[in-house]
Order: structure tokens, then sequence, then C-alpha cells
């Protein structure tokens, strides 16, 4: 075999290990993204966490026969904290929401805890949290698609699956968050 073949060969084996290595670095680059999205969720679900025992200690002082709606509060805040997975977390926090939800529905119901300067003042942190929170769950996800579609296209989803990296679940709606709330007067 003459010089010239093997420098084709040569040539096209190094293009190969360069597009490898490019096609790994860019799915570690993504990964990174991803995992960062996550941690800017994890920062404001943190905050939220820790606000909640102050919204409940409130909460107490006007609704003391309330315990269900506040043991719930308590239960999905320490699930959330506990939480190992994202996907875990997601989940938890998702029952969270639903729990604090409840427990403002049962603060309408008191007149004078919503006038407590207290709870109003915990009430707009919660909001602005929440607000965060929606924001960093959509960079989360624009974050996960961007890694996911490179994940599964060709010829990426080959140094992928060689790799083991796998597809990242998104931030989703419940299925009950969709429905329609009824509005009755």
């Amino acid at each position: 075999m003459g010089w010239i073949p093997m420098a084709i060969v040569f040539g096209a084996l190094l293009i190969l290990i360069v597009w490898c290595i490019s096609a790994y670095n860019k799915l570690v680059s993504f990964s990174v993204r991803v995992e960062n999205g996550w941690a800017q969720i994890d920062v404001q679900l943190k905050k939220r966490v820790d606000l909640i025992p102050n919204l409940v200690e409130t909460v107490k002082g006007y609704a003391a026969h309330e315990k269900s709606t506040l043991s719930e509060v308590t239960k999905w805040r320490g699930a959330a904290m506990n939480s190992k997975t994202p996907e875990e977390a997601m989940e938890n926090n998702a029952q969270l929401s639903k729990a604090i939800f409840n427990l403002f529905a049962t603060a309408e119901r008191y007149p004078d805890l919503k006038a407590n300067q207290n709870f109003l003042d915990l009430q707009a942190q919660l909001s602005e949290i929440e607000g965060k929170i929606a924001m960093s769950r959509q960079f989360y996800n624009d974050t996960a698609m961007k890694y996911n579609e490179y994940v599964m296209h060709f010829p990426s989803n080959i140094i992928a699956g060689m790799f083991h990296f796998e597809r990242k679940k998104y931030f989703e709606v419940e299925e009950a968050d969709r429905r329609v709330p009824q509005v009755k007067f």
C-alpha cells in the first residue's frame, strides 16, 4: 500500500477521532448545563422550603383546627427536603405546591389571618419565589431539550450510547393542574 492511500486512511481516522472527542465534549457540556439548570431550581426550592415553617406557624395561630392541611404541608416539605434525585424532587415539590395552595385556600376562611402583615409578607415572598421557580423550570426544560436532542440525533447518539448519556426528564405540569378551575360566586 502506498503512502497516499495510507494518508487518506490516517486522515479519515483522525477526522473520526476528532469528531468523537468533539461529540463527547458537547454531550458533557450539555449535561453540565442541565445540571446547572437543576441547581438553579434547587436554590429556589430551598428558599421556598425555608419559608414554609414560618407560614405554617402563622396560619396555626389563626386556624389551629386545620391540622390536616398543616400536616400535609409539613409532610411534603419534609419529602421535598429529603429528595434524593431530581425526579423525586420534582414529584415531591409538585405535591408541596398543591399543599401550599390548599393552605392558602384555607387561609381565605380567616379574615384576620388574611389581614395579618406577617402572613401577607410570607405570601408575597412565596409568590416571588414561585415566579423564580417557574423561570428556573423553563430554563431547565430548555437546556434539557437541547441535551435530549443531541443525545437522540444521529450520529451523536452513538457516542451518547457508548458513554451512557441518558435523556433528562422535563418538569411537566401534572394532569390535575391542567384542568380549568371552577369559579363560583
